[in-house]
């Protein structure tokens, strides 16, 4: 149970720098020292006696977001708003209940005075998770020409469903778009599979080769968070010969 409030706080504390855009040598406190880095991250960047409440509860929301949905879906009741709505979807989100979320986004896309790019990422990805792959496409053809969209997990998801619409040679070049060094080992993985089944095996061995070549300079802790994706990758190495 402690190692698991120790990675919340870790998850939670990074979520912090990255919305709040801290200094970059903070993502390297936190994931080396650990809870000591933490600490030393909360007392100095975040906490005042306002917020103390504030940062038990989101740490309470990691380790059980169903109690976070039922929250939001309270506050949603109290106040119909755009960003409650949103949040509650997010919510939906993160515990699998993607018709719920599906329900909501586009309740809010109905509001054309927002910035609704961040909601139509969010809708394709519930979209793609109960494989309505065409509701996919229809609105990736929305936001496509968006600057954030291109190397994005969005486009990645694009490309996926475009290949189980049958379009090949196009879900290639939008799956290729996430083959960045140091990243997205997941979807990487994914890509060299889909390589594979379209016969471009040293195209697949290559990616293969990188991510098994990152892995060796990861952190322990994203050694442990990637330990599955490099092991299927080092059996695809040791299969491919």
């Amino acid at each position: 149970m402690f190692y698991y409030l120790i990675i919340a706080l870790q998850v939670y504390c990074l979520y912090h720098l990255y919305t709040n855009r801290k200094a970059f040598y903070w993502w390297f406190v936190i994931l080396f020292l650990g809870p000591i880095g933490c600490a030393i991250y909360l007392l100095t960047q975040v906490y005042n006696r306002g917020d103390a409440e504030k940062i038990t509860e989101d740490i309470a929301h990691v380790i059980n977001p169903s109690k976070k949905v039922k929250d939001l879906e309270k506050r949603f009741e109290f106040s119909d708003s755009y960003q409650n709505r949103v949040n509650l979807a997010d919510a939906y989100i993160e515990i699998n209940d993607f018709n719920k979320a599906i329900a909501q986004y586009l309740k809010a896309l109905e509001d054309t005075s927002q910035n609704n790019f961040y909601v139509t990422n969010q809708l394709i990805e519930a979209y793609y998770n109960i494989e309505d792959y065409e509701k996919v496409v229809f609105y990736v053809e929305k936001i496509k020409n968006h600057a954030e969209f291109k190397k994005s997990r969005t486009q990645f998801l694009y490309g996926l469903a475009l290949e189980r619409l049958g379009e090949i040679e196009v879900a290639e070049t939008n799956l290729r778009s996430i083959d960045i060094r140091y990243s997205f080992y997941e979807e990487r993985l994914i890509l060299a599979k889909f390589l594979l089944k379209i016969n471009k095996t040293e195209d697949a061995k290559e990616i293969l080769n990188e991510i098994s070549t990152e892995s060796s300079h990861m952190t322990k802790q994203n050694q442990r968070l990637y330990r599955v994706t490099i092991l299927e990758v080092e059996k695809l190495l040791k299969e491919l010969g």
